[in-house]
């Protein structure tokens, strides 16, 4: 980035926990029973049309959710979750510096889980977020994907 004055100003380094991967599937229940196989673990969460795979090696925060769809599986969205809010600004920022559009969801419970996060579209339509969890293993009452964006106070959709 560069100032007015032509100095360069520095980002502060963002300190990335792992790569998110969600995947829209037929069955949760069916698609658990595959993933516990290809990745040898117990799911960390699981809710009726959802699971998460806390998987370490390698580091992804992978996630099942259930959706009707015509032919092979379809993702969902990507993401990047972070250690803090403060790293959801900072790449924020980054992203708007390079030209990207960006919208932010904060304080929103979404895969139940109370979160912080910023999106950007890819040119074909892919989401892609950088997200802080602030609260996890909300109860399954809990209402999942709601909150506000930064730009209006309609609740956004975000797991689904």
């Amino acid at each position: 980035m560069e100032s007015k004055n032509n100095t360069t100003v520095t980002a502060p380094e963002v300190s990335a926990l792992k790569a998110h991967l969600a995947l829209n599937v037929k069955s949760v229940e069916q698609s658990i029973q595959f993933y516990r196989k290809l990745f040898g673990i117990e799911p960390s969460k699981v809710r009726t049309g959802y699971a998460k795979f806390d998987v370490q090696n390698p580091p992804l925060n992978f996630t099942l959710n259930q959706d009707s769809f015509a032919n092979r599986g379809a993702l969902s969205h990507l993401g990047i979750q972070v250690r803090s809010t403060a790293d959801v600004l900072a790449t924020r920022q980054k992203w708007n510096s390079a030209g990207l559009l960006t919208r932010d969801e904060m304080q929103t419970n979404c895969c139940y889980a109370t979160q912080d996060k910023t999106w950007a579209r890819d040119p074909d339509g892919n989401e892609w977020e950088v997200f802080v969890v602030l609260e996890d293993n909300l109860a399954e009452s809990t209402s999942c994907c709601t909150g506000t964006t930064a730009q209006s106070s309609e609740p956004q959709t975000c797991c689904v």
